[in-house]
């Protein structure tokens, strides 16, 4: 029975009920991002950019929408 409202697609990923998306471990970061792109985005892949400059949180997670900002600024910066 629909609610009204579209259909959310089957290749949306939502976090896991619980996951704070304002202090995801690189871990599961990862697999979110990894699932949200259908490709393979590693841990050591952003660990790479918490080396570049990401920000991350006090107890070392990471808050994803300041992480997306920051790579849009990145990628503005490149010209990307």
């Amino acid at each position: 029975m629909c609610m009204g409202g579209a259909a959310m697609p089957d290749n949306v990923s939502i976090p896991q009920p619980g996951m704070k998306v304002t202090a995801l471990p690189l871990a599961d970061l990862a697999k979110l991002l990894s699932k949200s792109a259908g490709r393979t985005i590693s841990p050591e892949t952003l660990r790479r950019d918490v080396d570049a400059g990401a920000p991350v949180n006090t107890d070392g997670t990471i808050n994803l929408v300041h992480y997306a900002a920051w790579l849009v600024k990145e990628y503005a910066a490149r010209g990307d």
